[in-house]
């Protein structure tokens, strides 16, 4: 489809409760645009003042996602790559931290004398700069905007108004879609619409008519239900769509399509569109992901595991590369601090493969050395992300080279023997946000033969990093005539990205985090080739 002369913006709220799902409805729906022919991409605006989610405890805010230029950002920007396969970047991933950080900066420097800088217009402006600058440089048809929290939080109250200015000002090429919850109260056996009714009127005291209502419901809506919510909330009947809770997050865009959401959305935007829409690979993969032919078990070994958001990306990793292997893969979570000399055969010796998660911090680090060293001596399939691969080679000095003090420097810092340790351009950082070994870099792999060869099927890969330590290249020989390899190398700097046991039938470790490439056109290949050697006995 050619290109549109102008960038249309949908903006996506939500009322009553959070985690209903606003980034999984703003996906699906960018995905059947995106399958009628649109250019589409996803931004997200986050009410809280950290500059980005760098350092907020998992627990607080879930994954903390790394795009391509570098940029660690909102779990919900995983969720709009891997529903659309495309890349993201710094512009998609907005926060009030932000927001103010570059309003006080210009106002340090002057852009602003003779002036008070109020919330309006200049936080307000500032907003509505960055919600635009993806139509204006990214040649997009469409920019869908999602709104962190909830309407009425007063954290969200500066994008509500610049929301309201900008429906003003673009008039018909913009508009408004407001998630909000139906309950269902068991005790009277009905479906609840007032928790929606006062959700939209509050949106109403702060100047925002939504467009289009989506109900999050866990059983169907009657009509006569949609047309009391339509009466109530000043939208057309066909404008009120229900979003029912279904087995996995991939059948919503279809969901979404039985509701006509797009075309109701096309409508509005006074976009042309027809009855051919282009869902014959998402298709695919979902008869895939249903029709498993079997089963595995994989153990997922980290500290944050009450919390499965805290590791989305490699949850999502494992159903791409599951689907892939027509397989369904259960996944173990299992707690690091549980882990111990006295009960790891029993809780590992169930699986079919294992993965050591990334992290920080020293806590767990003896419940996942146990779990890397059950994993090599009982030739279970191990994939080490990050911190994952760090515990690999710091088990492998201790068990097989009897370097009984090895560690890295993050958990003991006058360790005599730091196989990890803080890398040279980190030493002297005092500032821990935005700092790191961020984004995507290049990687060389050196042995043919390996299995990451095998996987990736060529010898020049680029994957995401977000760390501080590193393999300390004064042990490397030491581990090569041990028997575990440095598969792969950073041509600029010699940093070992990838280690690997050739004796062992799939052991790797890898420095950088392939999850977050994972999509479900494209499965990770490294997760393909982990699931798909899990699967032989």
């Amino acid at each position: 489809m050619k290109k549109l002369s102008e960038t249309r913006y949908i903006f996506v709220t939500g009322g009553v409760t959070s985690s209903l799902g606003k980034g999984i409805l703003a996906s699906s729906l960018a995905k059947l645009l995106q399958s009628r022919g649109f250019s589409v991409t996803i931004q997200k605006l986050d009410p809280y003042i950290n500059v980005d989610p760098g350092t907020l405890n998992p627990y607080e805010h879930g994954e903390c996602y790394v795009t391509e230029d570098g940029a660690e950002t909102d779990l919900d920007l995983g969720h709009y790559e891997r529903f659309l396969n495309e890349a993201t970047s710094q512009a998609n991933n907005v926060t009030t931290g932000r927001i103010y950080q570059s309003v006080i900066s210009k106002e340090r420097k002057g852009d602003y004398l003779g002036k008070t800088v109020q919330i309006i217009p200049h936080i307000t402006d500032e907003i509505k700069r960055r919600i635009k600058i993806l139509g204006s440089k990214g040649n997009y048809d469409i920019v869908i905007t999602e709104i962190g929290g909830t309407v009425g939080d007063i954290e969200s109250l500066p994008y509500i108004e610049s929301v309201r200015q900008l429906k003003w000002e673009l008039g018909t090429k913009a508009l408004v879609i407001h998630l909000t919850l139906v309950p269902y109260l068991a005790a009277t056996g009905e479906l609840k619409t007032k928790p929606t009714q006062h959700s939209v009127k509050q949106l109403l005291e702060e100047g925002v008519q939504p467009d289009i209502l989506v109900l999050r419901t866990e059983y169907n809506i009657e009509m006569s239900v949609r047309e009391k919510v339509a009466l109530f909330c000043n939208v057309g009947i066909d404008s009120v769509v229900q979003s029912i809770n279904v087995s996995t997050i991939y059948d919503v865009p279809l969901k979404m399509l039985e509701e006509k959401l797009d075309i109701t959305v096309l409508k509005k935007l006074g976009l042309p569109f027809n009855d051919k829409i282009d869902l014959s690979q998402w298709n695919s993969f979902l008869t895939r992901l249903k029709n498993p032919t079997q089963t595995i078990e994989i153990g997922l070994v980290g500290k944050y595991v009450e919390l499965h958001d805290a590791y989305k990306s490699i949850a999502e990793a494992l159903v791409h590369a599951g689907a892939e292997n027509s397989c369904k893969v259960n996944i173990n979570w299992i707690h690091s601090e549980s882990i111990n000399s006295g009960n790891y055969i029993g809780i590992l010796s169930k699986l079919n493969g294992i993965i050591v998660a990334p992290g920080f911090g020293h806590r767990g680090m003896k419940g996942k050395i146990l779990t890397a060293r059950y994993a090599r001596e009982n030739n279970v399939p191990y994939l080490g992300i990050c911190l994952g691969m760090q515990v690999a080679v710091i088990e492998f000095a201790r068990n097989v080279l009897k370097i009984e003090d090895a560690d890295s420097t993050e958990m003991s810092p006058k360790t005599p023997h730091p196989v990890i340790d803080l890398m040279e351009q980190q030493k002297g950082i005092t500032d821990y946000g935005g700092t790191m070994r961020l984004g995507s870099y290049e990687c060389r792999i050196i042995e043919c033969n390996s299995n990451v060869c095998k996987a990736y099927n060529k010898l020049t890969i680029h994957e995401r990093h977000r760390h501080r330590y590193e393999f300390n290249d004064a042990y490397r020989q030491k581990y090569i005539d041990a028997g575990m390899i440095p598969v792969g190398i950073n041509p600029e700097t010699d940093l070992v990205e990838i280690i690997e046991i050739p004796a062992h039938k799939w052991f790797v470790g890898v420095q950088f985090h392939p999850e977050y490439r994972s999509t479900v056109l494209n499965p990770h290949p490294l997760f393909v080739d982990f699931v798909k050697n899990s699967l032989v006995k």
